[in-house]
């Protein structure tokens, strides 16, 4: 996996999103690499990582991650949310804590979950991978702009940014697409031991706030932090998510 290194001080590590890249913290790394070293990741299928062809499972891609990074305070967004929950649960002695954005423990809604998407909205997606997987992403990314304060220009920065490391596999997408579908990790909550901060966005439409306050919940070290945003917090609030990182940061032990 291709990972870009900047800035200076503790460690921490950004994961992004399905079809994204490290690119898309642009305006969050700004903010922090004065204060923090931060470890871009770029997942298979994904970016500068096009062509690795290793597993996209959260699981091994966070053991492998585990094997390369230093120590650190994870931040994982959306799909790289269940990154960063995989390594906090097989290895949490090599993480200072997680920063949990816009991510659910289970994206799809069910009888006992509310807080998901519906099932059919998913199926509209991998079906539409197969037939125009560009027109897929941009439909994915103004779900993801809705309820951001100016949802027009936050859709602009996605789009700017989703293609500028070049397009991501097609079957890394598919394959990202049916982990998003198919992950239930809420009986594994209580397992958590690092301090977790949960980050939601008040207006997301694909991972509901009330889905991550119950996240937090389910752990004894959580934090919630709910902003007035739609899905990407970091890009329409990146000074107030930097901040909001920073302070949990330094109340962590070294």
């Amino acid at each position: 996996m291709h990972i870009e290194s900047s800035g200076d001080g503790p460690d921490m590590v950004l994961i992004h999103g399905w079809a994204m890249h490290g690119g898309v913290f642009a305006s969050l790394t700004r903010a922090l690499r004065e204060r923090f070293r931060l470890h871009m990741v770029d997942l298979p299928g994904h970016g500068f990582s096009r062509d690795d062809d290793s597993k996209l499972d959260p699981e091994s891609c966070a053991k492998n991650l585990l094997d390369t990074l230093p120590r650190a305070l994870w931040i994982g967004w959306s799909f790289g949310g269940l990154v960063s929950l995989h390594a906090a649960l097989i290895q949490p002695e090599q993480l200072r804590g997680i920063v949990q954005v816009a991510t659910s423990p289970r994206f799809v809604a069910a009888p006992d979950w509310p807080h998901g998407v519906a099932l059919d909205v998913f199926a509209q997606f991998e079906a539409g991978l197969r037939r125009d997987y560009r027109a897929t992403i941009e439909r994915f990314l103004a779900l993801e702009a809705i309820g951001s304060d100016d949802a027009q220009a936050e859709l602009r920065d996605l789009k700017a940014q989703v293609f500028s490391r070049g397009e991501p596999a097609v079957a890394a997408l598919e394959c990202g697409m049916q982990i998003l579908e198919t992950t239930d990790l809420r009986a594994r909550l209580h397992e958590l031991a690092v301090p977790n901060l949960w980050i939601a966005g008040r207006r997301d439409r694909l991972v509901p706030a009330a889905a991550m306050h119950w996240a937090a919940q389910q752990s004894p070290q959580r934090n919630f932090v709910e902003i007035s945003s739609g899905h990407a917090p970091f890009v329409s609030h990146a000074a107030e998510v930097a901040d909001t990182i920073a302070a949990f940061a330094e109340n962590l032990a070294a």
